[in-house]
């Protein structure tokens, strides 16, 4: 029987090793789906035992980035692990949400100021430069890898916390992907529902032309062209092989916008001039207007724009 006990023990540490390989088998087939990322609770439903949890912290097998969150096997610093990551830290159920969840899906041009999730969980733990609103009812669907609120529900929590442009920004990249249907947005805007009173508002006044502006200074010169009536452009659209900021296509008219970055340089300013005279020698006129004017200076701008446009129109009935 003593000649017995080493064979014991090679077959009890062979069956330990056994259950420790298929448990890495299974925790990397989860953490694959979930970015490289696992919660202390998951690894518990996998069955494993809090001292493999020790054990493979300790080795750098299991790699903390937050709070009972652990990356396997290495730390990616990619977005998609840092969300992902923040949702499971939030609960089974978190989602990417607000103007977080926007950017994410591509509707604004810039990430919001903090990261956005929301959770049905209480959760009272901050984490720097993080928005956790808890105890919340939602649904969820997965967008690039990332758990995140439905696109109404992402909508509404924009209006409601953002300034109005970025609902609008958002609106029409939706537009524009044809995806937008407003349909259903009204339908789920509904008195006392955060966010829809500006929602609405935002429904009723987007220009769908935000979705092909690349700047600011764009932008704001649809929304000059809103204000004062003048008929909508084509944004950055190819003209004779050229790109162009703004055009009039029934007028031959173009508009460049120099922001003070982009235009302020000698040879940008060559580049510009010999952009202008070849679209000039096409039939197109070509009018600049700065930052600054665009900005400050809107009324003349304006002003200046339909005068130049009327001129157009009466030298095309003339033709």
């Amino acid at each position: 029987m003593l000649s017995d006990m080493p064979r014991e023990r090679e077959l009890s540490t062979y069956r330990a090793q056994g259950d420790q390989r298929t448990s890495k088998v299974r925790l990397g087939a989860l953490a694959a789906k979930q970015s490289g990322c696992v919660t202390w609770a998951q690894l518990r439903t996998l069955g494993i035992a809090p001292a493999s949890i020790r054990r493979w912290t300790a080795t750098g097998y299991l790699i903390s980035i937050l709070p009972r969150v652990y990356a396997v096997g290495h730390v990616a610093k990619d977005e998609r692990t840092r969300l992902f990551s923040l949702s499971l830290f939030a609960g089974p159920l978190a989602a990417l949400s607000h103007g977080s969840c926007a950017y994410w899906r591509g509707w604004l041009r810039y990430p919001v100021s903090r990261t956005h999730i929301s959770t049905p969980r209480r959760i009272r733990t901050k984490l720097p430069g993080v928005i956790i609103h808890s105890e919340r009812d939602l649904s969820r669907e997965l967008v690039n890898g990332v758990p995140c609120t439905t696109v109404i529900q992402t909508l509404l929590d924009l209006a409601a916390t953002e300034p109005l442009k970025l609902a609008h920004r958002a609106l029409a990249q939706l537009d524009y992907q044809r995806e937008l249907d407003p349909y259903a947005i009204r339908a789920a805007c509904g008195r006392g529902r955060p966010g829809s009173t500006r929602l609405l508002r935002a429904l009723d006044s987007y220009i769908p032309g935000l979705a092909r502006t690349k700047s600011e200074l764009e932008d704001e010169f649809l929304y000059l062209c809103h204000r004062f009536k003048i008929p909508m452009p084509e944004m950055n659209p190819s003209v004779h092989g050229i790109e162009v900021d703004c055009h009039w296509p029934d007028l031959k008219l173009a508009v460049e916008l120099d922001g003070g970055r982009n235009h302020g340089t000698g040879p940008q300013r060559t580049r510009d001039q010999r952009k202008a005279m070849t679209l000039r020698a096409r039939g197109i006129s070509v009018i600049r207007y700065t930052e600054d004017q665009v900005f400050r200076e809107s009324k003349q701008v304006a002003n200046d724009l339909l005068a130049q446009i009327e001129q157009r129109r009466k030298a095309k009935f003339a033709a």
